[in-house]
């Protein structure tokens, strides 16, 4: 017994003596980062932010330019909304952008933002640019419109998809309208300005490079 007491005495007294001489207690928590006296404190890097500021570039005038060309040309100047339309109004779709040339844009030539959307108005290589793009085929009213010398397929687009509509060949040879774009009106019914209430629609066509 005075043997443990002795050595418990011993031990407390040597712990007395490293407190009293400035001993660090040791502690779970991570110590915090030495600074050098005259050294400033290294500055918080701030996150930065996500918005960011839409940039301007320089749209070229496509005008006479192949599709493919003209496409390729707005998107080296930053542009990537592109799209294009059949500035005949006939409705046909430019699968294959290098047999189609470009006829006027929108919009024009100058500085805009990259995230403008760019609209191509074309026709084919062999065809000549209309005096006015026609556009895309816009919705019908509450009459019907003057379809006449329009394609099938504008017509078809048009109208609402839920009439009933028929197609004939106005020569009398029976053809398949298959290719409803490459097809002009020459009849139709019901005739321009009656009302639509829902009756089927008949349309008498020929090929747009023969007369009605």
């Amino acid at each position: 017994m005075g043997t443990r007491t002795t050595v418990a005495a011993l031990t407390g007294t040597a712990l007395l003596a490293l407190t009293g001489c400035g001993a660090t207690a040791v502690s779970d928590k991570p110590a915090a980062p030495r600074t050098t006296p005259g050294t400033p404190t290294p500055a918080t890097t701030a996150t930065p932010s996500k918005a960011t500021a839409t940039e301007t570039a320089s749209l070229p005038s496509m005008t006479g330019k192949g599709l493919q060309y003209a496409q390729d040309q707005a998107q080296a100047a930053g542009f990537y909304g592109l799209t294009s339309h059949d500035a005949l109004g006939r409705g046909r779709m430019q699968a294959f952008d290098r047999n189609w040339k470009v006829c006027s844009q929108t919009p024009a030539a100058g500085k805009h933002t990259t995230d403008t959307k760019i609209d191509f108005a074309t026709v084919k290589l062999e065809e000549e640019c209309p005096s006015k793009d026609a556009g895309t085929p816009q919705a019908a009213g509450a009459t019907m419109p003057d379809f006449k010398g329009k394609s099938v397929k504008a017509a078809r687009e048009a109208l609402d998809s839920g009439y009933s509509i028929t197609v004939n060949d106005a020569t009398g040879q029976n053809r398949i309208v298959f290719m409803e774009s490459n097809w002009q009106i020459c009849t139709q019914n019901p005739t321009p300005g009656t009302k639509l209430d829902g009756r089927p629609v008949r349309f008498d066509a020929v090929k747009f490079n023969e007369p009605c």
